[in-house]
């Protein structure tokens, strides 16, 4: 729920009041603007916005607030684009062309500084307002000036979408970073099981098809048959957290494991944040879109807080033994910011590292160049893992393809800065301690 909702009050324009007649298309206007920021708006739900709006009316900003979000969000993440376009178009829809050029190079700043201000409008609503006539102006009125924008804080080519953090993108390059994602591949390296197969290259003798082979020749020459061991993809998991620290790659990530899951067979799909998830059925729908409606509407801890012990817990006991076999590769997908501070985490992780094969830990948050093992939920999830990578932008997830599908990885290989480094923070927090 807003927490801005009484600000100084304004007044909404009457149905028989001068500009009034503007409230239907000021709706529509509106409408376009949530559907260039990305929800799912439809000329059917600007039409049920303006049945509502005429059936609870506007006696007040609260009241036409809630009718209009009742309309037009249907999902819990859709409700920050929603709340900030609301208090930006309808407190006064002009105010956009007077205020766009201050606005938008803020969107280039540092990830840190962009995280405590809460309250600043969104890239891709600021980019979706830009593009939309302002609600109240009149078609046919002529501009009051002409704003010029400087093309580099609107457009990357490719290059810079590879390396672009998935936080900072517009819906426009979001858009063309999901088709690049759709294409992406996971070529991981086979592994040998414990059956065979025949082959003339084999270096096992098979004894059984030798005698049938004997016998069918009459016994007169024994013709030798091999086989050897079959090699197939091991099981790939993914655990994703998807608590509010997340969300905004969460998103991104979904797309990638549609991806992945219609790729290959023997792909699993959790999610976490303050419950366990299991939405690989609904991953494996062909359309992207309707998979990942049906994943929006069966999880329900969405941008919430974070029980990564708790549901690792929940993991291992009920999932491990179904998904973790034939040398699995788990992949794990969180920044380590624990609500429980890290309760039973350590033991769950040792747990989970020592039941599959090899255990890759992705964290946005080493897109920071000064990351350090502080939190106490890092500093128990770091001991337990064979690899730990950045996934924050396209290029993170090509290299991490590449990781996977080197053959022959060692457990934990490349990890001994990491825990080079984690022992150095340890140390210091004991000192601090004393």
């Amino acid at each position: 729920m807003p927490d801005d909702l009484n600000p100084p009050d304004y007044s909404l324009p009457d149905a028989g009041a001068e500009g009034g007649g503007k409230l239907i298309q000021n709706i529509m206007h509106f409408g376009r603007t949530l559907r260039a920021a990305g929800l799912p708006v439809g000329p059917g739900k600007v039409l049920d916005a303006v049945e509502a709006v005429r059936v609870a009316g506007i006696t007040n900003r609260r009241d036409f607030y809630w009718t209009l979000h009742a309309v037009f969000v249907n999902r819990r993440d859709q409700r920050e684009i929603f709340d900030q376009a609301f208090h930006v178009f309808w407190r006064n829809p002009r105010l956009l062309e007077r205020m766009l050029q201050m606005i938008l190079p803020e969107f280039r700043g540092d990830a840190d500084e962009d995280r405590e201000k809460g309250q600043e409008m969104n890239r891709r609503l600021a980019e979706a307002l830009k593009s939309e006539n302002p609600g109240g102006a009149d078609p046919e009125e002529p501009e009051e000036e002409e704003i010029e924008l400087d093309a580099a804080m609107t457009w990357s080519d490719r290059e810079l979408l590879r390396e672009m953090d998935f936080e900072k993108m517009t819906a426009e390059e979001v858009l063309r970073a999901k088709q690049v994602i759709r294409d992406m591949r996971l070529p991981i390296a086979e592994i040998k099981t414990r059956r065979f197969r025949p082959s003339p290259q084999g270096h096992r003798v098979d004894l059984r098809r030798t005698m049938s082979a004997t016998m069918r020749s009459g016994g007169d020459e024994i013709a030798l048959q091999r086989r050897k061991q079959r090699t197939r993809r091991p099981p790939l998991v993914v655990l994703c957290d998807i608590s509010g620290s997340m969300s905004r790659y969460s998103r991104m990530l979904l797309h990638f494991m549609h991806a992945i899951t219609n790729d290959r067979d023997r792909v699993h799909t959790f999610l976490f944040g303050t419950r366990l998830t299991n939405v690989t059925r609904y991953l494996r729908n062909k359309d992207v879109d309707e998979a990942l409606e049906q994943v929006g509407d069966v999880v329900n801890d969405w941008s919430g807080g974070t029980r990564i012990g708790h549901c690792l817990h929940e993991f291992n006991r009920f999932w491990g033994r179904r998904v973790l076999t034939q040398g699995a590769i788990v992949v794990l997908i969180t920044d380590g910011l624990d609500r429980e501070v890290g309760a039973g985490l350590a033991g769950e992780m040792d747990r989970l590292h020592k039941s599959c094969r090899r255990l890759i830990w992705l964290n946005p948050l080493l897109r920071y160049d000064g990351f350090a093992p502080k939190s106490q939920g890092v500093r128990a999830i770091l001991p337990h893992v064979d690899d730990f990578r950045p996934v924050h932008s396209l290029d993170s997830l090509e290299q991490l393809a590449e990781a996977i599908g080197r053959p022959s990885l060692r457990r934990r290989e490349g990890m001994d800065d990491w825990l080079a480094e984690l022992r150095r923070v340890e140390d210091e927090a004991r000192q601090d301690a004393k």
